[in-house]
């Protein structure tokens, strides 16, 4: 159904793989069970919570009211019960993921490490002195302080950054990088190797 609607989808068979694929990919919402094998739902949303604000819906035959308040309590974004209609599903998906998009879009100053970002102004300082950066390299720090915590591949930063049509060398993500940390003069951009890079938040 979520494919159909244009979504690409990530299937976990379980709460461990579930956790593996939230730290490999970039995803823009999880659609999350409470019983499952390994580690259950609760487990899964608290961990995920200590590094993200990603949006998370339960989708649960859990129809307690104390397992609703548990999951309200770790931060969820909605909660649906089995059995449910598909159709009201894929509403309620719409319906986060438009939430998110008008709370980030009235985010117009992203701050972190020193570093603040002007989305309207394209203006970057550090502790308060102007950063120069290019076009890219403000579209890449930009996409980080979106998703910090989260490692993106360098495919997750060339359809994010460069769109899809890029048709230059992996390799030209990695120089942009490496200026936009020479500029900062902050280690917050971490390597993750055989993988992509992850914007560190401050603890």
């Amino acid at each position: 159904m979520l494919t159909d609607a244009g979504y690409e989808v990530s299937l976990a068979s379980d709460g461990l793989e579930g956790l593996s694929f939230f730290q490999s990919q970039s995803f823009a919402l999880i659609l999350l069970d409470i019983m499952m094998p390994k580690i259950d739902g609760y487990a899964v949303c608290e961990l995920m919570r200590k590094e993200s604000d990603i949006p998370i819906i339960m989708l649960t035959a859990m129809d307690e009211e104390e397992a609703q308040i548990r999951a309200f309590e770790l931060q969820v974004d909605d909660y649906i019960t089995k059995p449910f209609s598909l159709k009201l599903v894929l509403m309620r998906i719409e319906a986060v993921l438009r939430r998110i998009k008008e709370k980030t879009g009235n985010q117009k100053i992203l701050t972190s490490h020193g570093i603040e970002l002007n989305v309207d102004s394209y203006e970057v300082c550090k502790n308060g002195i102007p950063v120069k950066l290019t076009q890219l390299e403000f579209e890449l720090l930009l996409t980080f302080l979106k998703h910090k915590n989260q490692v993106l591949t360098r495919d997750n930063l060339i359809s994010q950054v460069w769109g899809y049509d890029f048709a230059g060398d992996e390799k030209t993500v990695n120089i942009h990088i490496m200026n936009l940390r020479r500029k900062l003069d902050v280690d917050c951009i971490q390597t993750i190797r055989g993988v992509g890079y992850k914007f560190e938040s401050e603890n």
